[in-house]
Order: structure tokens, then C-alpha cells, then sequence
């Protein structure tokens, strides 16, 4: 296994990659959008919630967008493991079964053959709609150090998305008044169909594995839009759409380890022996849903080397990131709380070189 550091958009800096390899990683996760950066926003006054505009609105990443982020990565003796995440603007109409659909998912294909031109193995997305909502901050962790958590009732309501957004991203400002009304499991799940089976055999041609994150919260359904990946086994509906290598997970402990259903120890084993793991996000979680929050590494329910230690029996060589973390109160809170993630993963994946 290979130990990797999630950055935002914002966060691409040499400074952030000198910073990854002095805490023992070997490769960099890029977000490439910035619609959930660290920083969980509640409800405004008028019950609507957004991170902000769409910061593509329609413009594709290109080659040399791409090249020149690898380039930089691999110049600080990293590599850059995958590319996750697409904006609103890029695929709303794929996600919402609206007009534009078809000349969306030829984008995604064209962005797909860049990444395997720039030789960029992985794209994660997250087929959804309400996005990653409904978490607010508070001294969850050990020391009452500040994380997330889901509160389910008595967090924010669950208002209706507005029309023209996605995600919790604006990306059309001229949208009419109203909201996007209620979606069906049936329907999502039928949006991805067609989805998968449009863009896994232009991934296949490119290289680049498309890997999908479970929802989160995962809650079946979510200010009025159904949720598709909420329970363990439902990763192996997803797959069985159109089995391929290159239509695999990025497997995100944290959130299974949050469903209602299931065993996140079996999850690992069955979906890790399968070969169907892109890459992982690894995080520590006290509670399920409806009411969960995240915590320190080493303090949550998950008993972390456990986990670790099925991927490396299940013969599992893809990168593992810690994707959140408690902020540590000091002058670089989010630093300081990668660092000792990172420090925790690198230990425990040392031992299992070690002879015993």
C-alpha cells in the first residue's frame, strides 16, 4: 500500500507538497473542485445552502492543465495518484436527466482521455445530487479538538434544492425560481446506467479507472433526492452494471464505517479481494447514521490496524488517504491533524513490513 495526502483546488501549492513528503507520503489526491474544502457551512437565514459558484462553469480541464499539475507533483518526488471529483458545470445535466445530457457526457469522455494522456490514472467522482450535506462543526474529537458530525433531526433541515444548483455549488446564477422536486432511487440508479455504460469504455481506451464514492451521509435519501451507495452492498450493484477494471471505488472507510448495514471489516475484505478498490479514504467515526461524528485516528469505533491489515493480507497496492481529520488546536490546525493521520498510517504500514 502507498500513502497518499488529499489537497483542495486551493491547497495545490509546493509548500502543501514539500509538506506531504515530510510526513511520509509517496502520492498526492488533487480535489480538483472546491466544493467541500474542509470547511462544513450551515443553512444561511433563508434556508438555502451554498459553497459557492461553480469555478469551471462549463470550461473542461485540459491537457496541459492537467500535464503541468502532474509535472509539478512528480518535481517534488511525488506522484499524482488521481484526480477527484468533477465540478457541477461539467456534468449537472448527466446527474439531473436534464437536455443537455448528451454533449455532457462527450465532455466527460474528452476530460477522461486527457487524464490518460497526462498519464493521471484515476478519476473519483460521486454520483449524486444532494452532494456531501447536513454536517456541522463542534468539539466531537479527544481533547475537544473540532470535527464534523451528523446530527440527523437535529441538524439543519432539510430544505429542497434550489433550481441551478448541484452539490451545494451554484452553477446556473439565471435559474428559475423553484427547486429540482423529488428524484427516485429508480431514477438515479437508472442515470447511472447510463452513465457507466457511456464512459467506462472510453476510461478502458484511456487507462484511467473511474472510482466511485458511497454516499455521505449515507442516508437513502436526501432533501428530497434518493442517495444510490448508502449501504455496503450496494457497491456491488454499482459494479455490476458494467463489470471492468475501470469501473472501480474509492473506497471511503469513514463513510461505510457510518452505514446503518453491513460490517466495515467485511466491506474491506469483500471489495479488496475483488481487485475493485482505486484508492482509499481513511477515516476514524464514532456512531452511524443518523447521528455520527469524526474523530481522531486512532479513538473512533474502527479499529484502524484491523482494517489495514485486510487490504495488505487481500494483496491491495493502491494509495490510502486520510480524507478528514480532527483540527489540532495550534497555528496550522488542518496540518498539524494530516500530520499525525499520516504519521498513525505510516506506523502501522511499516509493521506490517516488519518481521515478526
Amino acid at each position: 500500500m502507498k500513502l497518499g495526502l488529499g489537497l483542495y483546488r486551493h491547497m495545490l501549492t509546493p509548500e502543501n507538497f514539500r509538506f506531504a513528503r515530510q510526513a511520509g507520503a509517496t502520492h498526492i489526491v488533487a480535489h480538483w473542485v472546491n466544493y467541500f474544502a474542509g470547511t462544513v457551512r450551515l443553512p444561511g437565514t433563508d434556508g438555502r445552502t451554498n459553497w459557492g459558484v461553480s469555478d469551471n462553469r462549463g470550461k473542461l480541464w485540459t491537457y496541459e492543465e492537467l500535464r503541468d499539475l502532474k509535472n509539478a507533483i512528480n518535481e517534488h518526488g511525488l506522484e499524482l495518484a488521481a484526480i477527484e471529483n468533477l465540478d457541477p458545470s461539467h456534468w449537472y445535466d448527466i446527474l439531473l436527466d436534464g437536455p443537455s445530457k448528451r454533449d455532457q457526457l462527450e465532455d466527460l469522455k474528452t476530460i477522461i482521455r486527457r487524464l490518460g494522456k497526462a498519464g493521471i490514472p484515476v478519476l473519483g467522482y460521486n454520483f449524486s445530487i444532494a452532494g456531501v450535506w447536513g454536517h456541522v462543526q463542534g468539539h466531537f474529537a479527544r481533547g475537544e479538538a473540532e470535527s464534523v458530525g451528523f446530527l440527523g433531526k437535529e441538524g439543519p433541515d432539510e430544505t429542497p434544492i434550489p433550481s441551478g444548483q448541484l452539490w451545494n455549488m451554484t452553477y446556473d446564477a439565471a435559474a428559475p425560481p423553484g427547486t429540482i422536486g423529488t428524484v427516485t432511487s429508480e431514477q438515479m440508479w437508472k442515470r447511472l446506467a447510463d452513465f457507466l455504460t457511456e464512459v467506462v469504455p472510453v476510461a478502458e481506451e484511456a487507462g484511467v479507472r473511474l472510482a466511485a464514492h458511497p454516499d455521505d451521509p449515507p442516508m437513502p435519501t436526501l432533501r428530497g433526492t434518493a442517495r444510490m451507495v448508502y449501504q455496503p452492498q450496494l457497491f456491488q450493484r454499482l459494479l455490476d452494471i458494467y463489470p471492468s477494471h475501470y469501473n472501480a471505488l474509492e473506497f471511503c472507510q469513514g463513510t461505510v464505517a457510518e452505514m446503518s448495514d453491513g460490517d466495515v471489516y467485511e466491506a474491506i475484505d469483500k471489495y479488496s479481494k475483488q481487485g475493485n478498490i482505486a484508492y482509499v479514504h481513511c477515516r476514524n467515526v464514532k456512531g452511524k447514521v443518523p447521528r455520527y461524528h469524526e474523530v481522531f485516528i486512532d479513538e473512533g469505533d474502527v479499529d484502524i490496524v484491523r482494517a489495514l491489515r485486510i487490504y495488505e493480507t487481500n494483496g491491495f497496492d493502491g494509495v490510502i488517504i486520510p480524507d478528514h481529520t480532527p483540527q489540532m488546536t495550534c497555528a496550522a490546525t488542518w496540518h498539524a491533524g494530516m500530520a499525525y493521520a499520516l504519521g498513525y498510517l505510516r506506523g502501522v504500514l511499516q509493521s506490517f513490513q516488519s518481521p515478526v
